[in-house]
This record gives structure tokens, sequence and C-alpha cells, in this order.
């Protein structure tokens, strides 16, 4: 079955085994209302599952209701890491230690239903590497955070990558060879949605509509939201450092057109009034106009910087299953 002119696709069983793997930051209210969903639509899968759940550091209990939870379900894996590292670096960890043919990442809020995977899983044996649930429509939210949404996603097409598709988060299926390749991809600053993005395959949208949140509050308030673009803007593209150019291109041409300008009238015998707010103007528009370059510029050393330490992405403080994958000891990865 071809998807495009460049693309062939190929049929498959269902994987041999299924990884679930979910971050999580802070849900101790979730955990509950998460096994009971879990555990429901793990018996409706047609093939082998393992849940991979990552404890991003979380400080209100948390972890307890994991390991209680891997103690008495043998599917369970707990990653507990030594810190909070971010969601990211915790779905980084969590795909990084998944044994599937076919991997889900998910928020543990139910926000992302794991009914979709039935319809994933379809487009997997299809022959598409990657699937992507889209968002129609984002239930329980007001119109501010929907507009954010709305906002950030085109933003991000724009300076990061146009290949990203629109009102998609990390929930996904990533099939063995995409994951491979994305786990070969060991850069500090990650943008997980770039990342695949950038790997290629054959890769499809199952539309969905978002529900509320089934407990808790949003780890993800507009202010990180604004951060975690800016971080996937400055470390997946040279979109910002192209704008700084733009910027002194406009500078540049603002500065000739005045000087033609006081050229003219002073060639024309026209009056001319000498200004203080004229002068002032523009050494404040140079000024920040370098100042924001340099903090930019900035911005892609300071990267580079903490690259080139080629520290661990994370360290495991301990991992829990029921199986002989178990470990104890502090992992760096």
């Amino acid at each position: 079955m071809a998807n495009n002119d460049s693309e062939i696709l190929f049929e498959r069983p269902l994987p041999g085994l299924l990884s679930l793997v979910l971050p999580l930051y802070n849900e101790a209210e979730m955990v509950p209302l998460l096994r009971e969903s879990l555990e429901r639509f793990v018996a409706t899968l047609p093939c082998p599952c393992e849940v991979i759940l990552v404890n991003d550091g979380s400080s209100d209990g948390t972890l307890a209701k994991l390991l209680a939870w891997a103690k008495q379900s043998p599917m369970i894996t707990v990653l507990a890491l030594s810190r909070n590292f971010g969601h990211q670096i915790a779905a980084t960890a969590g795909l990084d230690h998944a044994h599937g043919d076919a991997v889900v990442l998910m928020d543990a809020d139910l926000q992302d239903p794991p009914e979709i995977v039935h319809e994933m899983l379809r487009e997997y044996c299809n022959g598409f590497d990657v699937v992507y649930a889209q968002r129609e429509k984002r239930l329980g939210e007001g119109w501010f955070k929907r507009f954010t949404a709305w906002a950030f996603y085109r933003t991000m097409r724009f300076a990061v990558d146009s290949r990203l598709p629109a009102d998609t988060g990390d929930f996904r299926l990533i099939s063995r060879q995409c994951l491979d390749g994305l786990s070969a991809m060991r850069e500090q600053h990650r943008f997980l949605r770039g990342m695949v993005a950038w790997a290629g395959f054959p890769q499809k949208a199952v539309r969905f509509v978002r529900p509320p949140r089934a407990a808790g509050e949003t780890k993800y308030p507009l202010r990180k939201m604004i951060v975690f673009a800016w971080t996937a803007a400055i470390s997946f593209s040279p979109a910002p450092l192209r704008l700084v150019f733009a910027m002194g291109l406009a500078v540049l041409f603002a500065g000739i057109g005045a000087g033609i300008y006081s050229l003219a009238t002073y060639f024309l015998g026209l009056p001319v009034v000498p200004g203080w707010t004229s002068i002032m103007v523009t050494l404040c528009l140079i000024g920040s106009f370098i100042l924001i370059a340099i903090g930019v510029t900035g911005e892609y050393v300071a990267k580079i910087y903490e690259q080139s330490k080629a520290r661990p992405l994370y360290l495991i403080d301990h991992a829990r299953s029921s199986d002989k994958r178990s470990r104890d000891q502090a992992t760096p990865v």
C-alpha cells in the first residue's frame, strides 16, 4: 500500500510485545485512576503488553503508589529517576527501557485516552512506523488555554520544523525501527516531537477529542509552555539566529532610510529641526538589537557547552518490576 510517491508501506502483524511508556511527576491523585483505566484497557489488547512508568522525581507520594502497583502486577515496570529531569528526559528514559516491537508514549493524566491505541495498532499493521494522535477538540479547557495551545503548535511549525503536525503532543505509537533511530539521538535538550519528525519514516494521524484532565492540575502551565517552546526552538532550529539576522537587516535599512531622508532634507534647503528624541530612539534601537543578538547567540553557545560535557541524560535511582530486568542500582544513561 502506498502512502505517497516516496513511501511504500508493507502490512505487518501485530507487535509481539507492545510497550506503554508514561512519565509521571507529582501525579499521586492520578495513580489509582490510571491503574484502573490501564488494567481495563490492557485486557482488551490483542497482543502482550508491558507498562513502563517513569517517576520523574515526584515529591507527593507518587513513587510509593507506583511501587505498590508494580509489586502486584507483572506487566508494570517502574523507573525512579534520581531527581526531576523534566518531561522530555523522563519520556526518553522510558523509551530507552522499552522492549516492545512497538512503543506508545502517552501522558498519565488520561487526557491521552488509551483506547486510541487500538486505532494506532491498526495503522501500525498497515505499515506506518509512527502513528500520532491529533486533537480535534480540547474539552474542559478555557478559551485562553485553547488559544495558547493553538498558537504554540503553529509557532513550532514555523520556528522549528514545518513537518511538525499541528495540535499533536507526544501521544504516539513508534515502531522499533523508528525508536532505534530515535534512541541514537542523545542531545541534552530534547524535543521529541521534532526528533520524530526529523527521523522520517511513514507517519499517520489518528484524530480524537481530548477529554478533560481526570484529577490534579496540569504540569504545563503557560510559563512552562513558553520555556518549552523556546528550548525547542533553540535546540532544534537555527530560526532564532535567522530572525536576529533579519532584525539586523531591518535596523540597517531603517538607518539607511533615515540617512537618505536627512541628506534630502539638507540639500533641498528644507528646515531641519535637530531632535534629541530621534537620536535617542535610534541609539536605543541599535543598542537593544545588539543585546538581543548577543543573548540569542549566547543561548546557542550555552547549549553547545552543555552538550559538550557529555553528561548522561538522566540517572535512575532504582527500578522495580517483577521480572529479571529489575535493577536497584543508580544507572547513568
